[in-house]
Parts: C-alpha cells; sequence; structure tokens
C-alpha cells in the first residue's frame, strides 16, 4: 500500500499543470500583449513617420508596411487605414509642442538667473528638436490636409499656441529686463520665432547640420542682428537694390487674359487646387471638379499634371525668378541687397499665394518628380554664400556660423515671413518684421 501511494505521488508529479495553472499562464501571456502592442504601435508610428518625411504624404501603406518589415495586412491589426496613421502623428506632434509649451511656461514663475537670449534660445532649440523628431506632421500641417476625414484637418491646421504662449512670455521677460527692443510686436515676435524654429524640422534647410546649431544660429540672427551697424527705415528704403526690386514687383501683371480663357481658368484653379492640398495630393480629377469641367477636358486644354505645374511655375518664374539676379548687381550694400530680397519675397507672397506655396513645397523635401522650372535651390544657395562673402569681407555683416552654407540656407529661409502674419500686418509691416529679425536684431544693441 505504500508503494502504491509513493507511485502516485511519483505520477503526480510528473503530471502536465492543473487548469488552473493554465489559466495562470494564460491570463500572463494576455496581461503582456497590450505592452507587446503598444511597442509594436510606437514602431509603426515610427517607420510612418520616417517614410512619409523622405517621400511625402502620398507615401502608401504598402511602403510603411515594407520599411516596417511586416506584412501591410498586419498594420490594420494596429490601426484601421492610413488616415489613422496621420491622426496618430500629428496627435504626438501636437502633444510633443504642448508639453514644451507648459514646461516652459511653469518656470516662468521660478527664479531663473540665466541671461533672456539663453532662455529664448533654449526655447528655441527645443521646439527644432521636436520639429525635426515629427518632420511627416510637420509636412502636414503646411497644408489644409491629405484627406477629408476631419479630424486630420483640424489637426492640421491647429496653430501651436501652447509654445507661442512660452515664446511671449520668454520674450516679455527679455523686455522687462531690458533686453528686447520696446519697439517691437511681442505677439507677432513670438509667432514669427515659433514658425522660423519648426522650419528647422525641414531637410533641405537644416541639411546635415544639427538641429541646435541650426536653432542657435537662427536666434542669433534674430536677437542680434545681421548689420554691423543699424539701418533705418528710410535709408533701406532709398536703395538701388530695394528701387530694382520694386520695378521688377511693379512689372508684376496679369497676362492670362491674353491667351486661351479656357487654359487660364484652369491654370488659377490647379493654382489654388495645388497651394491648398499640395502637388502631391491634389488629382487631374480634383483641378477638373474644381473647375467645373470633365477630366477629359483638362487633359486636352492642359496635358499632363506635370505639364500644368510646369506652366504654372514658369510663369511665376518670369516674374520672379530673374529679380534675384537683378538686386544682386547693383551697387547696393550687401544690407541693402538683403533687404530687397525680402521685400520681393514679401510682394511675391502677397500677390502669389499658391504659387509661392508650391515654390516652397521643394523646401518640404517632397517633391513632384519633375525638376523644378523657375527656382534652383543650389543656384540660391550659391548666390546668397557670395553676397554674405561680400558682405563679411565689406565689414558689413557679422554672425558666429558653423558654416557659410548653413548661414546661407538659414537667411534664404529667415526671409520669408509667415502668411499668416503678412495677412495680418500687410506687406509694409512685414517688411519691417523682417528688418528687425534678420539685419537689426531685436535685441537692445550693447546688452
Amino acid at each position: 500500500m505504500a508503494d502504491a501511494d509513493a507511485v502516485k505521488r511519483s505520477s503526480a508529479r510528473g503530471r502536465p499543470a492543473s487548469k488552473k495553472g493554465h489559466r495562470a499562464a494564460k491570463l500572463t501571456a494576455v496581461s503582456d500583449q497590450p505592452s507587446v502592442d503598444a511597442t509594436r504601435r510606437t514602431e509603426i508610428l515610427k517607420t510612418a513617420n520616417t517614410v512619409i518625411a523622405t517621400t511625402g504624404l502620398r507615401s502608401s501603406l504598402q511602403q510603411i508596411a515594407d520599411a516596417a518589415g511586416i506584412l501591410a495586412g498586419s498594420l490594420y491589426h494596429h490601426f484601421e487605414s492610413k488616415e489613422a496613421i496621420l491622426v496618430e502623428l500629428i496627435r504626438r506632434y501636437h502633444a510633443d509642442l504642448d508639453r514644451i509649451g507648459d514646461v516652459a511656461l511653469e518656470r516662468v514663475d521660478e527664479p531663473d538667473p540665466r541671461p533672456a537670449a539663453e532662455q529664448i534660445t533654449e526655447l528655441g532649440c527645443a521646439i527644432a528638436r521636436c520639429a525635426v523628431e515629427h518632420r511627416a506632421a510637420l509636412q502636414m500641417s503646411f497644408y489644409e490636409g491629405p484627406s477629408t476625414d476631419p479630424e486630420l484637418v483640424e489637426l492640421a491646421k491647429r496653430p501651436p499656441t501652447k509654445i507661442q504662449a512660452a515664446m511671449l512670455q520668454a520674450l516679455r521677460a527679455g523686455r522687462w529686463s531690458g533686453y528686447i527692443r520696446s519697439d517691437v510686436d511681442l505677439p507677432t515676435l513670438a509667432d514669427r520665432l515659433c514658425q522660423s524654429m519648426l522650419h528647422a524640422g525641414l531637410d533641405v534647410v537644416r541639411n546635415n547640420a544639427s538641429t541646435d546649431e541650426l536653432a542657435k544660429l537662427k536666434c542669433r540672427i534674430a536677437l542680434g542682428g545681421l548689420a554691423v551697424e543699424l539701418p533705418t527705415d528710410a535709408d533701406l528704403d532709398k536703395s538701388n537694390a530695394f528701387a530694382a526690386a520694386q520695378e521688377v514687383i511693379d512689372s508684376w501683371v496679369d497676362t492670362d487674359e491674353n491667351g486661351d480663357l479656357k487654359a487660364a481658368h484652369v491654370r488659377a484653379v490647379a493654382r489654388a487646387e495645388f497651394g491648398r492640398r499640395g502637388y502631391e495630393m491634389t488629382t487631374i480629377r480634383d483641378i477638373a471638379s474644381a473647375a467645373g469641367l470633365g477630366t477629359g477636358t483638362v487633359y486636352r486644354v492642359i496635358g499632363s499634371k506635370d505639364e500644368l505645374l510646369m506652366s504654372i511655375m514658369l510663369e511665376f518664374g518670369h516674374k520672379v525668378g530673374g529679380a534675384w539676379t537683378d538686386i544682386v548687381r547693383t551697387d547696393s550694400t550687401t544690407v541693402e541687397k538683403l533687404d530687397a530680397l525680402s521685400w520681393l519675397n514679401v510682394n511675391a507672397l502677397d500677390q502669389f499665394p499658391d504659387e509661392f506655396r508650391i515654390q516652397l513645397a521643394w523646401l518640404r523635401h517632397t517633391p513632384p518628380d519633375t525638376s523644378n522650372p523657375a527656382w534652383s535651390f543650389t543656384t540660391r544657395i550659391r548666390q546668397m554664400k557670395a553676397l554674405l562673402s561680400e558682405g563679411i569681407r565689406a565689414g558689413d555683416i557679422q554672425v558666429d556660423s558653423p558654416t557659410a552654407d548653413l548661414l546661407a540656407r538659414c537667411i534664404i529661409g529667415e526671409q520669408w515671413i509667415p502668411e499668416n502674419i503678412l495677412q495680418e500686418i500687410g506687406t509694409r509691416n512685414a517688411l519691417i518684421l523682417a528688418r528687425d529679425t534678420t539685419l537689426r536684431g531685436i535685441a537692445v544693441r550693447g546688452k
């Protein structure tokens, strides 16, 4: 009997786990699953961010799945559609911007012995790093949205109010300390600086520089200005370079009426659609619908989408492109030439907002599959580097920049006044803002 009990005990030790043990193991596996799913979801979002930042908003789910090393069907376990991925990307972007703003605003009430310039630059670097980390969402913020999804459209339009509020407080603190000039409008300036820092997320502007290098350079220019001697508005208005820019601006007249009226109508509609949706996300069907024409008619009138873009941008290039050379060839100083280029850009954006937005698409690193017919960024970089070198040799400008290439890219970017600011303050005030944030600096000299 004793031997039989021993055999039973021995057999029990070798038996499979009881049903209770099975349930415990299963519960452990289930509890681990949400963590695994969350990790995988984050990995997919990071991959989607990289793919979209590189190839644009037209990137497909298949491209994202391939880059993530999974089957396209597996994406639907985590996201129900491409729009769901885009929504989550832009949500996270705004959440990070809000976090940066909240942290900065909390510090306002705390004693901070650091100089105002250091505090403003620290916030600028944080904003720039966020833009680089969320490059796909940044691209979406330039347009109305790549789909009709209501949430995506709303998120794409949402302004970064938290970082703007934080930047405004930092500027106010700087003014209270006597560092920031009393004659600049701080809310407009805060918006301008925040958008400038967000543009650090554009690969073609940042190029191979570190994010902090670019952000710090942008802050140095905005705070201290490029000009060695402070130029007055009256003196800049009288320069030969400014006159050359104004002559070109005065020559801008609409010539579409002299040609085929139907073709002119299609181009006008296409400009608006490209500027609103972005070239990538606009189809000939979209243009035909907006123009009240059949798709076949649009093809017969204007050709392919690439040909349509070419005709729009060649006309824009004829009006604007040659002005750079005219301005640079004048006998004005480098500071005066930089000012004239800013005036040219302000008026180009004011008179040709759709073309200007299409033009800037190349700086979003998502170009259409065609060469830019109207504007060579490489040529502009070369021209700007030569102009800045001339100014440094002549003693007209001074700035501490890591490289000449980074300085040129930065100045080209800083000469563009954001469209919402231009609409709010007008062309003349936009020019003065450009002068303050690139030539004169917003800080009190000597502080």
